[in-house]
């Protein structure tokens, strides 16, 4: 039986990649290995995305806490302490026994990332995930950050919430040399990465934005999902300050010219101080296509 459901299959198809898809495909499983179990461990922030249970939007959100505040409890479980932010989009979500729900864990120390997609259920300390699909992805555009600090009083600020970007909103876009993106299909979520040079997110207009598509492992999850079910979240954080720019909405891609994901907003809501990190300047992925 095929990992794929039908949206990535039809992407892969159309780019003639099925044969490399389904061998990468295989890396794909169910348990959480111990090489992945001791990465989930040393980690100071999860993003999750899934859909509102309320609005149906989705959204993408960051986690964050102590290293040891994500870790393995069982083959195919993961447990995250700690409560979910009141002001955070995803905290109907991440309160919703049985939500689906897509995380990765992202290391810009190492270039290493997880993404571990399945199940959700409250905990009286936090949540857990029953996972139901776990893989690890290729270091490509992934910017390394060498270290990172906590700031201790750090505490989020009051929510700002528009239909549309603000100025400085847009110029923060165009200046991101990262952002994770959430997508869903039916009974199913996800949460990945995508990196570039500062410029390869574009701000078409205050509501639309648009990434260029870089080549990447050939399965074509997030396209797929995008493909079956146009719903789709972006998370953008300022690595030094901790602030946090979600946005929700829907995307399409467009193959030619070049492949390039137009992403058409409707909510955008800015958390000052969201996260309490601050990582050091980024050195950029020698992937990045452009770089200097």
């Amino acid at each position: 039986m095929s990992v794929y459901h039908q949206g990535s299959l039809a992407v892969q198809d159309r780019l003639g990649v099925r044969d490399l898809a389904d061998h990468v495909g295989r890396s794909i499983g169910e348990g959480i290995k111990p090489v992945a179990a001791a990465f989930l461990g040393l980690q100071p922030l999860l993003v999750a995305g899934a859909a509102d249970p309320a609005t149906g939007r989705v959204w993408a959100a960051p986690l964050a806490g102590p290293p040891g505040f994500v870790r393995a409890t069982g083959p195919r479980q993961i447990s995250v302490s700690g409560p979910v932010p009141a002001a955070s989009p995803l905290a109907a979500a991440l309160a919703t026994e049985g939500a689906p729900v897509g995380t990765i864990a992202l290391d810009p120390r190492t270039r290493r990332r997880m993404r571990l997609n399945g199940r959700l259920r409250p905990t009286p300390g936090g949540l857990a995930i029953e996972a139901d699909r776990v893989f690890a992805n290729c270091p490509k555009y992934l910017q390394r950050r060498e270290t990172y600090e906590t700031v201790p009083d750090r505490r989020p600020g009051e929510p700002l919430t528009a239909p549309e970007l603000s100025d400085a909103q847009a110029r923060f876009l165009t200046a991101a040399d990262t952002f994770f993106l959430a997508s869903v299909h039916q009974g199913g979520a996800d949460a990945s990465h995508r990196g570039g040079n500062p410029g390869f997110v574009r701000v078409d207009s205050p509501r639309e934005l648009s990434w260029a598509d870089y080549p990447g492992n050939s399965m074509f999850l997030s396209l797929g999902n995008l493909a079956a079910d146009p719903r789709a979240g972006l998370l953008f954080l300022d690595w030094t300050t901790g602030t946090a720019l979600h946005l929700t909405g829907e995307a399409r891609t467009e193959f030619a010219p070049e492949r390039r994901v137009r992403f058409t907003l409707s909510e955008a809501r800015e958390i000052p101080a969201a996260v309490p990190l601050r990582w050091s300047a980024p050195e950029y992925s020698p992937a990045n296509p452009g770089r200097p």
